[in-house]
């Protein structure tokens, strides 16, 4: 073999030189030690997987108890100042730190309601009660929403109704309730008339202000693409405007619990209002308080009622929220 031949094979790298060492014994095995070590490592890192799987794809069992707990914790967390301030309440007057006349004990106005249950008196008042509110409530509803639509995406509307809407809105709603009555009466159209005329004008502004203040990219859009002003109003505007509408219709359902007991105080014979006024004037105060209690839950319920139909009607806007867009 001649010598530049030799230093070309002398110049070959090493890891050339190992590969052709392992093709030339191919036959080589390994230990036993060694091809222990190796399935030791396999049946490590296979146990480690299996963890990982089980800790990834919890059971349904633990999924039901991880929910629980969750709920549970939310409700202590929501209802613990209510239930420190029942306790204190039937502390005060158990241990005579309040005239339990003024303050009867908690327990004696759960038992007063229960035996207003019995005798069917509560529901007596409280269908009353419904009935006006209701009426009232949607004919606001029904009067508030249109104008408001009409006010907040016609201008010219807008500018000869506007006055009139502000002088009215900036009435107070009770010192209007005599004319009320003399109008209609003392009657159930008078009550009926002043929870209408409170209820409108709260839902009357947020729906004007939800049809202003739509996205005029939408509109744009809606308008690039040839929608005419009718389908544009009904398509696009009105769904954009439900939040601030929604909002203005739980303000409305507040306002109108108020006026309807302050209107069932001042002149009627049957109702909520009228029944907490006359156990008040009775000093049966245990079955007062209860009537009040019950209102404030009417309220609360009324409130988390609407608050789901917002959340139903607008979860695309959650949505968009969320996605960013």
């Amino acid at each position: 073999m001649s010598e530049g031949h030799l230093q070309t094979s002398e110049s070959l790298s090493p890891s050339l030189t190992l590969t052709a060492s392992v093709t030339t014994f191919p036959n080589i095995k390994e230990s036993p030690a060694a091809t222990k070590t190796a399935d030791l490592r396999a049946s490590v890192s296979s146990s480690a997987a299996t963890r990982a799987n089980i800790k990834a794809k919890p059971t349904p069992a633990r999924i039901f108890l991880g929910k629980f707990f969750k709920s549970l914790a939310g409700f202590i967390r929501s209802f613990a100042i209510i239930f420190i301030i029942i306790a204190l309440w039937e502390a005060f007057p158990r241990f005579n730190w309040i005239d339990p006349f003024l303050l009867p004990r908690f327990s004696d106005v759960v038992s007063g309601f229960i035996t207003l249950l019995k005798t069917g008196e509560f529901f007596k008042h409280f269908n009353v009660s419904i009935v006006r509110i209701s009426s009232g409530f949607f004919g606001g509803l029904c009067l508030a929403i249109p104008i408001g639509v009409f006010m907040g995406w016609f201008k010219t509307f807008e500018e000869y109704v506007n006055p009139v809407v502000e002088a009215c809105r900036n009435s107070s709603v009770l010192t209007l309730y005599p004319i009320f009555i003399l109008l209609f009466g003392i009657g159930e159209q008078a009550k009926i008339a002043i929870i209408m005329w409170g209820t409108t004008w709260v839902v009357l502004l947020n729906t004007i202000s939800g049809v202003k203040n739509v996205d005029p990219v939408l509109i744009k859009s809606a308008r690039s693409m040839g929608v005419k002003d009718l389908p544009l109003l009904w398509k696009v505007v009105l769904p954009a405007a439900t939040p601030s509408i929604i909002t203005g219709v739980r303000l409305g359902a507040s306002n109108s619990i108020l006026i309807l007991i302050a209107a069932e105080m001042i002149g009627s014979n049957s109702g909520l209002g009228f029944m907490i006024f006359y156990f008040e004037a009775r000093y049966a105060i245990p079955e007062m308080y209860s009537g009040v209690i019950f209102l404030a839950l009417m309220g609360v319920t009324v409130h988390e009622i609407l608050c789901r139909v917002e959340r139903y009607l607008t979860s695309w806007h959650e949505k968009s929220i969320y996605f960013g867009t």
